[in-house]
């Protein structure tokens, strides 16, 4: 079952769904593990309440572009309010295989820029597991 998930993850990376950039995002953000150089950006089109368009750009090893490229298919079309209960256990179900806690910090990337963002859109401030100093990983607004 785990060369399953391991294909899937390599497509994802080698076919990325959703990247790019959107030329009016309702929202953006970024963020950077300096632990190991992955980059993320997240942008998204919301109309009525719902992401109707989401777009990623970065560089990163196989695990953070896929899980982005993951996380960008289960995004679309869901209200925002919905996608506030994403988290670390919805990201892990997507790469269906266990990390290490280095590559761990890799698959969350992703949630974590959509936090940032999500947090701009609504102006709720981000969640107190998603702002933690400690965990070396830096977040902006875009």
């Amino acid at each position: 079952m785990d060369d399953f998930y391991r294909e899937n993850i390599l497509d994802h990376y080698n076919n990325p769904r959703n990247h790019g950039h959107l030329d009016h995002p309702s929202a953006a953000a970024e963020g950077v593990n300096p632990l190991c150089g992955d980059e993320l950006a997240v942008e998204l089109e919301v109309h009525d309440g719902v992401v109707t368009d989401i777009r990623y750009s970065g560089r990163g090893c196989a695990i953070s572009q896929a899980a982005a490229s993951m996380l960008s298919d289960v995004v679309k079309g869901k209200p925002v309010d919905q996608l506030a209960q994403i988290g670390k256990e919805d990201v892990l179900e997507e790469l269906g295989i266990p990390l290490s806690p280095i590559r761990l910090k890799c698959a969350m990337l992703s949630v974590g820029v959509l936090k940032v963002a999500l947090s701009e859109l609504t102006g709720e401030p981000l969640p107190p597991e998603w702002n933690d100093p400690s965990d070396g990983i830096e977040w902006k607004s875009a």
